[in-house]
């Protein structure tokens, strides 16, 4: 019999064996770990939709998502015209650009300030036009700003009128320019309120960027929400005018960026989202005068893996409505009120640009709250897409529009659908909602291939409720039996 003979020498060499293959090992993770989740490609990248697809939803039967208009640049906001124009910027060509009755006008606008663009995620950012004269167009862009030699950037908050037809934009100049200077990744988000007062949202308070403290600093408009006339000046009853140890501008303070902003339909409270790092992204109800604690009390990560701040929460601060963890890079928001999805009506609505810090996970969160205004449920959309979302917003007809925000971008439009049903390899589009009644096929019309496919589909006692809607609708059984 063969006996195995362990000696002092093999002993060794099996443990310099071992210590090799754990040094590798955590040389890998440590390369992975600092190239971060950006470089890690496991989920495939997609392009957008190039036509209108169908998809699954918990709460409303199925959705028909349609892309309006394509080929954008890395948008960031969009604003509605009576007229029914579309504007939207773009962010890292500083261009504004028109969509008017579903296409994509050639021309940018001219007339809209230099932007600087000098490091990732600066330039141009939201549009909104005035409540009462849509011609007045406000933009909030990176404003490139020189100090002690350096170059970098503010944000900066311009008007200017649209002439007619919106070929150009005119009467430009800036209203409002924040006190602070960085590298130039400053998010600004603007919204209305009822009172015709403006809101702006200036992010900048990044601890990687040893700008964290920004937040909580009360002569620098950087990790603020602002409160603003239609002018740009600060409102006399602004929660910090008369002191003299604020800026009169500032709303709320201790934020780090804020990239959505939406009043509720029912309350009327203000509710901003906030990107964290790792984790500890928020939304909150922001109230005048308040501190919500960034970077000094936070549910996020560093970059590193280190936690942000010694505590998540503490007494002084205000603490979020809605935490995601792992973070979801949350964009744009918006409370749903149209009638298009009664099922939806006052669920929140968040744009997301990727999940866990892992490229093409974005996709769109549905929140829904109870009477009390507490979160019972989520539901995420549009995953399929593998899109970073934006900006969300509901349209004046009642459906929602969604901002993807990649090198090809798309503005997406979502509707309710109506019968449909799935071919092998394709999605099959639903009739559009607007489209006239098709009177119901009896079936002794059917032919015969309909009738082969309808006793296939139904073998093993199936349902046929979804075939027979389709047979009777002539439209779209010649698009399911070709």
């Amino acid at each position: 019999m063969y006996r195995a003979r362990i000696t002092f020498r093999s002993v060794k060499l099996a443990l310099w064996l071992l210590v090799i293959v754990i040094t590798l090992s955590g040389a890998t993770l440590l390369s992975q770990n600092r190239r971060g989740a950006s470089s890690l490609r496991g989920v495939p990248a997609l392009p957008p939709p190039d036509r209108p697809v169908v998809l699954y939803t918990a709460e409303h039967p199925r959705i028909r998502v349609v892309p309006i208009v394509s080929g954008l640049e890395h948008p960031w906001g969009i604003a509605f015209r009576r007229n029914g124009d579309i504007l939207v910027t773009e962010r890292d060509r500083g261009t504004l650009r028109v969509i008017r009755n579903g296409q994509l006008l050639d021309r940018d606008i001219p007339g809209v300030p230099e932007v600087y663009t000098g490091v990732r995620l600066s330039g141009l950012m939201d549009v909104a036009v005035h409540p009462e004269d849509d011609t007045l167009v406000y933009l909030t862009y990176s404003k490139p700003e020189e100090r002690d030699g350096q170059r970098g950037a503010t944000v900066a908050l311009a008007r200017g009128r649209l002439d007619a037809g919106a070929g150009a934009l005119t009467e430009v100049r800036d209203i409002f320019v924040a006190d602070g200077w960085g590298g130039g990744i400053s998010a600004s988000r603007l919204h209305w309120a009822a009172d015709g007062k403006l809101f702006m949202s200036v992010g900048g308070a990044f601890q990687f960027a040893e700008t964290g403290a920004y937040a909580q600093d009360s002569t620098t408009h950087f990790g603020k929400l602002l409160r603003l006339n239609d002018d740009g000046t600060a409102p006399v009853d602004n929660p910090f005018v008369n002191n003299a140890d604020y800026l009169p501008e500032i709303y709320s303070m201790g934020h780090r960026n804020q990239l959505g902003l939406a009043f509720h339909p029912e309350t009327g409270d203000l509710w901003a989202t906030e990107n964290g790092p790792q984790g500890g992204d928020e939304a909150n109800i922001i109230k005048p005068g308040m501190n919500y604690g960034w970077p000094i009390a936070s549910y996020s990560r560093q970059y590193s893996g280190l936690p942000s701040s010694e505590t998540p929460w503490l007494a002084e601060f205000e603490s979020p409505e809605v935490v995601w963890w792992p973070s979801i890079a949350p964009s744009g928001l918006t409370f749903y009120t149209g009638e298009q999805f009664p099922a939806w009506k006052g669920n929140l609505f968040v744009g997301s640009m990727m999940l866990g810090r892992m490229q093409h996970t974005g996709h769109l969160e549905r929140i829904v709250f109870n009477r009390r205004g507490q979160e019972i449920r989520r539901e995420s959309l549009l995953t399929e897409l593998k899109q970073r979302i934006r900006d969300v917003q509901q349209g004046p007809d009642g459906y929602l529009y969604v901002l993807t925000e990649e090198d090809n971008s798309v503005l997406l439009r979502i509707e309710p659908a109506r019968a449909i049903t799935e071919w092998p390899g394709t999605i099959v589009p639903a009739v559009r909602l607007n489209e006239a009644r098709i009177e119901p096929l009896p079936e002794s019309s059917w032919t015969a291939d309909q009738q082969t496919v309808a006793a296939k589909y139904t073998s093993g006692g199936n349902s046929r409720n979804v075939l027979e809607t389709l047979i009777r609708q002539p439209a779209l059984a010649n698009r399911v039996f070709p």
